[in-house]
């Protein structure tokens, strides 16, 4: 069992969970139970899975939710691009998160391959 609050890519997604609320805050109300509720669901999904995955018993383990937090990552990537496609966010705004999502969705692909044990050839 590891601390995932050692993780680096799970402080960088906790932190983007938190901007993620400060600018969903702004989305009209009519967004609240749409696009505002998909973004920030997805959003916390990426930090909370890596929380349940360092729960896990083996790297195996740790190593499909880290895939299952990526695929939130890819989504939240599509929610922050439909948000600046419908004028939620600005284009500069969107240019930050979006590029914090690619980060994380680096760091988070290298710990990936860091967890896959090697095959015998």
């Amino acid at each position: 069992m590891r601390n995932y609050q050692d993780l680096l890519v799970w402080e960088k997604a906790h932190k983007l969970t938190l901007a993620v609320y400060k600018t969903t805050l702004l989305f009209p109300k009519e967004e609240r139970y749409g696009l505002t509720s998909q973004i920030r669901r997805a959003s916390a999904s990426i930090a909370a899975n890596l929380a349940e995955g360092c729960g896990r018993r083996s790297d195996g383990e740790l190593a499909r939710y880290v895939q299952i937090a990526m695929g939130s990552g890819a989504e939240l990537s599509y929610h922050f691009l439909s948000a600046r496609d419908l004028g939620l966010v600005v284009s500069e705004e969107y240019e930050i998160l979006n590029a914090d999502v690619s980060e994380i969705m680096r760091m988070l692909s290298a710990l990936a391959g860091k967890l896959r044990k090697p095959t015998a050839a």
